[in-house]
């Protein structure tokens, strides 16, 4: 085999899946019902009996133009699989703290048009979902400065930090874990 030839099946193996996703599974709810799908599992990891979750999501990853935000999808997935699995919503704290890039996916609907060559905030209406059952989305004050962002740019309910290190570090004191995720 040549150089060639090798590089060019490295390539194709690895832009190929290995196994193809069934997604048929996955639906949303039963806390919210446009966002976070969810499958469900039969585990044998099991969850307690009382168990409570308090947990942060990073984000630094935006997402493209009028698309919601991969994490803070999750995030709404993280709640929805646990209350589907018997996990009382009374006992999920979830804050999100957002930097770097992903600033812009927190703008309200002016400005991000404004950013964006006029493209719709998808995430305006899932910040306003999790924001409505209790859990926070915290800005980054450290990345609002750097991208030029100011509070009232900010989508409804949105919360800014003095850094999302600060944001983590009091999170942490609070009991909150970090999903990694």
């Amino acid at each position: 085999m040549t150089l060639r030839t090798g590089i060019l099946v490295s390539l194709a193996l690895m832009t190929s899946p290995l196994s193809a996703q069934d997604l048929s599974a996955f639906t949303t709810g039963p806390v919210f019902e446009d966002y976070g799908p969810n499958a469900p599992v039969e585990a044998d990891f099991d969850i307690p009996e009382g168990a409570e979750f308090k947990v942060a999501f990073d984000v630094a990853e935006g997402a493209d133009a009028g698309e919601l935000n991969r994490t803070l999808q999750s995030a709404a997935r993280f709640i929805n699989m646990h209350v589907r699995a018997g996990v009382p919503l009374e006992n999920i704290e979830v804050a999100v703290v957002v930097h770097g890039k992903a600033s812009e996916d927190l703008l309200g609907a002016a400005e991000y048009a404004n950013r964006r060559e006029s493209a719709e905030n998808a995430n305006i209406a899932l910040i306003a979902a999790l924001r409505d059952k209790g859990m926070r989305v915290i800005m980054c004050g450290q990345s609002a400065v750097a991208y030029g962002i100011s509070n009232d740019m900010l989508a409804s309910g949105v919360e800014m930090a003095l850094s999302a290190m600060t944001a983590h570090a009091l999170l942490q004191q609070d009991g909150y874990t970090m999903n990694p995720f």
